[in-house]
């Protein structure tokens, strides 16, 4: 799921991004694992990068997608009974509040984004939402440490 939810809310796409950018962090073999799995099961895709011979670009499919609504339900549990950070926490507190609606919307744009579709003439981006809010609380750990 840590995977999956770098992939759909951090727009982690590669493999060296998956690896170095996770707030957890995870360990290579690990990962190359996880992705092999994920794709196994049709949960993400893979294909040669446009850019770059021997990078590969993931994808979510369909099938994963939907697991929008169920994540975020997941962060919220994680929210109220878990030490989270600000970092974790504030995209998670972003779509809860957004509720079905912003998911539903999300789910869209993750379409769009990872398996090519049309995008709809007043569509605005829900991606770009809780960024702004991100950078900033991750600004405010850097500035504060301890």
């Amino acid at each position: 799921m840590i995977v999956i939810r770098d992939i759909m809310f951090g727009d982690r796409r590669y493999y060296r991004q998956l690896l170095g950018e996770s707030e957890e962090g995870i360990a290579s073999n690990m990962l190359s694992d996880r992705l092999k799995r994920l794709a196994e099961r049709g949960l993400v895709t893979k294909q040669q990068a446009p850019t770059h011979r021997q990078w590969q670009l993931y994808s979510l499919t369909e099938q994963s997608i939907h697991l929008v609504p169920v994540i975020v339900q997941l962060g919220t549990w994680g929210r109220k009974f878990l030490p989270v950070g600000p970092e974790l926490s504030i995209r998670a507190k972003i779509l809860e509040d957004g509720g079905p609606q912003l998911w539903e919307d999300f789910m869209d744009e993750l379409r769009i984004i990872h398996l090519g579709a049309e995008c709809g003439p007043d569509q605005e981006s829900v991606m770009g939402c809780p960024e702004p809010a991100y950078r900033e609380v991750r600004a405010e750990k850097i500035s504060s440490p301890g």
